[in-house]
């Protein structure tokens, strides 16, 4: 394969991808590529996918669908980390009115 035509046909699908970083689902290889894995890449990766037809752009559902799950996986992933962060201390009732009759500031 001429390497000047390949790289064209590279920058050519690259300019008509609208997006910087679009969705692309895979497709089945024979060297073990899976089918209708989804990814997030950025647009010169997207154009080198397409043309060596390993991958398709997604439909604009399907990257919204992705999208909006990667957001709730995001979410999900923030919460369990500030739960992790959550540290409880147990007192004593002696100790919770000691803490209750001492005025601000003071140190013992």
């Amino acid at each position: 394969m001429d390497l000047r035509v390949y790289y064209q046909k590279v920058r050519d699908v690259a300019a008509r991808i609208g997006e910087e970083f679009p969705v692309v689902v895979s497709k089945e290889t024979a060297d073990g590529g899976q089918e209708g894995i989804k990814t997030e890449v950025p647009k010169n990766l997207a154009a080198k996918l397409i043309v060596e037809g390993t991958a398709e752009l997604a439909k604009p559902e399907e990257a919204a669908k992705f999208r909006a799950a990667l957001a709730e996986a995001k979410r999900m992933a923030e919460q369990a980390t500030a739960a992790a962060k959550l540290q409880l201390t147990v007192l004593s009732t002696a100790e919770l009115d000691a803490l209750k009759v001492k005025p601000r500031g003071t140190r013992e």
